[in-house]
């Protein structure tokens, strides 16, 4: 599938407010990415992205980038280094079988959203929200 047909059939104003929401018991950051070219490696493409957006110089190294590449049929999820020294591969694991499940019956915002509420639960459990957060990253659908 095509970036331009996959972002076509998501709600991203549905995917803002689940990033929203799930950052508004955390401070941590949530972002999600679209994919132009087939992901090889998408694990090491969302490490790329990951480091050019700038989400490893969050407050609280506890930033995650959830990375579609519609073209190639793949996805990744990684975490910052606070947030791997919490979950543990069997959280990411869990939370890619849950993606995965939508992501193949076509209901792709429904895949996103299972993947931001997740990481979001995550995060407020192991990062909850300060009285000094602040937004650091933007929650809009990034095409790259």
């Amino acid at each position: 599938m095509n970036k331009k047909k996959f972002i076509s059939q998501l709600d991203q104003a549905e995917i803002e407010s689940a990033i929203a929401r799930a950052e508004s018991a955390t401070s941590g950051e949530i972002r999600v990415a679209i994919m132009q070219h087939p992901a090889g490696n998408p694990v090491a493409a969302a490490q790329d992205l990951f480091q050019n957006l700038g989400m490893a110089e969050t407050q609280h190294r506890n930033s995650v980038l959830i990375l579609v590449a519609p073209a190639s049929q793949t996805f990744a999820v990684i975490g910052d280094e606070a947030v791997h020294q919490k979950c543990g591969a069997i959280f990411w694991e869990e939370l890619a079988a849950a993606m995965a499940g939508c992501l193949r019956q076509g209901d792709f915002t429904g895949g996103l959203r299972q993947g931001i509420e997740k990481a979001g639960t995550l995060l407020a459990t192991h990062f909850p929200r300060r009285p000094d957060d602040r937004n650091e990253l933007p929650n809009e659908v990034i095409e790259a």
